[in-house]
């Protein structure tokens, strides 16, 4: 299935079990038979427990205290020897582990031992838990196996104490990935409960009566739907381990398929997707199939790679297919998955673009640089630009009135393409043209001497120089140029053009005539991950070209307090070409560059929670009429499909932003000059909506999750009205008023504002980290 997703068998100790009993060679063990098994069967990989039952009975004699039985206190004090033993030099017995050898790990996955409990709500449960894990995980390092899973957190309250001990793990093992489970679903929901437990006093202080958490088998996890106050809280947990494991590129997910699907799992770094048989349903025939909603996420998925767990394929779950069935529906899967048919068809971006995915590259700097000749040559590649370009210089000339020769000139001409295409355009016009063709690279000079030559005779004229600089020998009636920016004007187009449409008559014609710049925020582990890598404030102060993968946008289509927020994406300025209010000296040069300052303020609607690490950057631009160009999620394919020249422009944070359901955030961006280069500056802050209203003291406690987080309820429709008086923000249209407390919560209602949650810092101030020179 490579490359875009590789398949695992879930191996049980039942099958180890059964294994042992049919016989192995004199080399061979239980875990090699299973393992050339799988690879026979087409699996890439095998996942099975480290760790026996043996293993788990034991942990639990030293670590939860027996009950006074006819040995009295000496049995307690035994164990309590024995824990503090383990604790001070942990370590397995030959029977309390399922490998041994290190051929025997070759194509091992490793799954932790179910019943930790890293996040239980005793403190020496815990404590015990995280000794136990890091014993593990150091045991598989010891093997040479890669990667092991964890088992699921399952307290929200002290999932803090479970992110806390992974850290630890990634840490001590500085090359081992660690996978951490995920159901879907709240696994609080799914769990028995803990039995109480007097507050513990020594090491095994605990309850003889504590039981080890395992799913419900009353619970079916075959609903159409959670909860969406589940899922919040599922990704809550997932969002506060990464957090506290400083978004480590070593942790991972395993999402667990066998309940309702994710809503924010298509940004997050997933590595396994566990797939039991119990997940499939069957067809009218009685093979294998799954659910149209988990169809359509696992055909998503393969923009992740992953490996698909299977499990319990051999249980003879469905009465067709057999166990290879579950194998190939999965491979039918990934063949029609868009994601896969988009990277295998030539001329789309998705083919264009492989291996530049999520890779942060630094934008051009073209009045700085001379570009190289395969730079060009990739930008080349690229038919629908050019096709555009040449249909808006054919609709121009054929709008030109007749009024003898046209003149074009072709600012920054490069390697010639857009020379090439305006000599296309005049032959389909008919019109009498004759072209200009300036460019300051002396190298890509040399190209255009050479094409001039076999190609355009006296059709064309060369000059050499900065287009700021050189004269033209006569008035030009239309000026054509890419000089175009992922964020329109981030390559300096504006200033380039200001030296270039002094060549125009008083009515001539800029192609490109306008663009526009665009913003939303974003969230990626995965970009925040790349931007701070280098461990320096310049890389997570510098904006940069993306091809745009493992990302989410966050925004809503309007919405927010008296739905004041804009649309999805939002514009942020525009610039347009000639302009006829600037001040100018006598060579036709503006005196400053103040006129190309720029600045926004966006709010954003964020219906769901999610994590802000980031803004994209889009633009678009009109060419001539209604020909143009676009990068813009929404427009890009009725304006110009398959454009591959630019991707995307990201503008990374440097801590991320929680943002709540239901929160505002408003996003302000600068555009700003001196005399030598151009910046932008960035910075955002989080609102929730508050009600005009005081609740009364009794209904207070409800307004928070069942676990006691506020974030994790099911909506966060209204937040509780700030103490902080002055930190409401009523905004003009919105007339707020003090009503007296009422009984009921029929009493939110009427006018409302905001108040402020977070907010980043200011980046990039005066350039100090990135910037485009002049």
């Amino acid at each position: 299935m490579s490359p875009f997703a590789t398949l695992a068998t879930a191996i049980t100790h039942e099958d180890i079990q059964k294994a042992a009993t049919r016989g192995q060679g004199p080399h061979d063990t239980p875990v090699i038979t299973l393992s050339t098994e799988s690879r026979a069967k087409g699996y890439h990989s095998i996942c099975l427990p480290l760790t026996t039952a043996k293993w788990r009975e034991r942990w639990k004699n030293m670590c939860i205290m027996p009950s006074i039985g006819g040995g009295g206190n000496e049995e307690v004090i035994a164990a309590e020897k024995e824990a503090e033993a383990w604790r001070k030099s942990p370590s397995f017995l030959l029977d309390e582990v399922t490998i041994t050898r290190l051929d025997e790990t070759d194509i091992v996955v490793a799954i932790a031992s179910e019943w930790l409990q890293l996040d239980s709500t005793d403190d020496w449960v815990r404590h015990d838990s995280g000794i136990a894990l890091r014993q593990e995980v150091a045991y598989a390092s010891y093997l040479n196996i890669h990667t092991i899973i964890l088992p699921p957190p399952r307290n929200r309250s002290h999932v803090a104490s479970y992110g806390r001990i992974v850290n630890e793990c990634l840490k001590s093992t500085p090359y081992m990935h660690i996978s951490v489970r995920l159901p879907i679903y709240d696994p609080a929901v799914f769990q028995t409960k803990e039995s109480p437990t007097p507050t513990p006093t020594t090491p095994s202080a605990s309850s003889s009566n504590f039981v080890i958490p395992t799913p419900s088998p009353s619970i079916s996890l075959r609903s159409s739907k959670a909860p969406e106050g589940e899922l919040n809280a599922t990704w809550e947990m997932w969002d506060v381990i990464r957090t506290v494991c400083d978004y480590n590129v070593r942790l991972t997910l395993t999402l667990d398929l066998t309940p309702p699907l994710p809503a924010n799992a298509g940004t997050e770094p997933v590595q396994h997707l566990f797939l039991p048989a119990s997940a499939f349903i069957a067809n009218v025939k009685g093979y294998p199939v799954l659910p149209k909603g988990t169809q359509d996420f696992i055909r998503k998925s393969m923009i992740h790679h992953p490996t698909f767990i299977l499990s319990g394929t051999s249980s003879g779950l469905h009465t067709m297919g057999g166990e290879s069935a579950y194998s190939q529906y999965v491979k039918h899967l990934e063949k029609s998955s868009p994601v896969v048919q988009a990277a295998k068809t030539e001329g789309t971006v998705e083919h264009f673009a492989q291996g530049y995915q999520d890779y942060l590259q630094n934008p051009l700097q073209p009045l700085m640089d001379n570009l190289q000749s395969i730079t060009y040559q990739t930008f080349e590649q690229d038919p629908v630009k050019y096709h555009n370009y040449e249909e808006a210089i054919y609709r121009a000339l054929v709008d030109w009135p007749d009024r003898g020769r046209i003149v074009i000139c072709v600012a920054g001409a490069g390697r010639g393409p857009l020379v090439a295409r305006s000599l296309r355009a005049i032959q389909r016009s008919t019109r009498e043209a004759f072209v200009y063709a300036v460019e300051k690279n002396p190298n890509a000079y040399v190209t255009l001497q050479g094409r001039k030559t076999r190609e355009w005779g006296s059709s064309v004229e060369l000059i050499f120089g900065d287009m700021r600089r050189i004269e033209v020998p006569e008035p030009v009636d239309v000026l054509v140029s890419e000089l175009l920016g992922s964020f329109g004007d981030n390559e300096l187009s504006p200033e380039c053009l200001d030296g270039a449409v002094r060549f125009l008559k008083p009515d001539g014609i800029s192609i490109p005539a306008s663009y526009t710049a665009h913003l939303a925020p974003l969230s990626s582990s995965k970009l925040y991950n790349a931007a701070k890598d280098s461990k320096e404030l310049k890389g997570v102060e510098t904006p940069y070209v993306v091809m745009f993968q493992n990302v989410k946008i966050l925004s809503g289509d309007g919405g927010g307090s008296g739905r004041r927020c804009g649309p999805k994406i939002q514009e942020c300025w525009e610039f347009e070409h000639p302009r006829k209010d600037v001040t100018v000296d006598e060579k036709g040069l503006p005196l400053t560059n103040s006129h190309n300052v720029r600045s926004a303020k966006l709010c954003f609607h964020i219906p769901h929670a999610g994590v802000m690490h980031g803004l994209a950057g889009y633009f678009e631009a009109v060419l001539y009429g209604d020909v143009g160009l676009s990068i813009h999620p929404n427009r890009k394919d009725a304006v110009s499909r398959d454009m591959l020249s630019w991707f995307p422009l990201f503008f990374p944070f440097r801590d991320p932003l929680y943002l709540p359901g239901n929160s505002e955030l408003q996003v302000s961006i600068w555009r700003l000059t001196n005399d030598r280069q151009v910046w932008y500056e960035w910075y955002a802050e989080s609102f929730l909506p508050v009600a005009s209203v005081s609740l009364p003291v009794e209904q207070c406690d409800d307004m928070s999750g069942s676990d006691g987080s506020f974030f994790s309820s099911a909506s966060t429709h209204v937040a509780l009205p700030s103490p902080i008086v002055d930190a409401i923000d009523a905004f003009p249209c919105m007339e707020l008023r003090t009503e007296p407390r009422r009984a009921s919560m029929e009493s939110v209602k009427g006018s409302s504002g905001v108040v402020k949650i977070g907010q980043t810092s200011l980046h990039n101030p005066g350039g100090r980290s990135s910037w485009i020179g002049l």
